[in-house]
């Protein structure tokens, strides 16, 4: 079992990517990727579960390729990486933490794309958010944190 977090600030945009879909808002997410908290959260904790470090460790910010690459990328990557170790996803939690946008009816979306992207059975894939009741940094609506948790068993 694995634990992931990430933390993006926002900037003028049109739509957050979250969980690999578009989510409308008068935002967007700030990173040196595309700043899909959501993904880099998941798969970290997959990483993680596999001792294999964090998304910085095998897709470093200082490198160019990187700059605006889609997450996808980096979650293919970690699951590839598992199965070729011997293991499968069991299951994997994740947490979206805002106050907008709200995350509720895109969250059946976000489960279905990311287990198309890990290709898993949706039913391996829980998305969910909660807010912060208004305190801290995405209280006061200046960005989104996430957390996953993923679970991996030999194959």
């Amino acid at each position: 079992t694995g634990l992931g977090y990430d933390v993006h600030a926002f900037e003028d945009g049109d739509a957050c990517i979250l969980c690999g879909g578009a989510v409308p808002h008068d935002k967007k997410l700030k990173g040196h990727s595309d700043a899909e908290v959501g993904m880099h959260a998941l798969t970290d904790a997959i990483y993680g579960a596999l001792a294999e470090g964090d998304i910085g460790q095998h897709f470093p910010p200082s490198k160019a390729e990187w700059k605006g690459a889609a997450s996808d990328i980096f979650l293919k990557h970690a699951i590839e990486l598992a199965r070729s170790k011997g293991f499968e996803l069991a299951n994997c939690d994740v947490t979206l933490i805002c106050e907008q946008p709200k995350i509720g009816p895109h969250a059946g979306a976000m489960r279905a794309e990311l287990a198309r992207t890990m290709s898993v059975d949706p039913d391996r894939v829980s998305v969910k958010a909660t807010t912060s009741e208004r305190l801290g940094f995405t209280g006061r609506e200046e960005g989104i944190a996430s957390q996953a948790v993923a679970t991996l068993v030999r194959a």
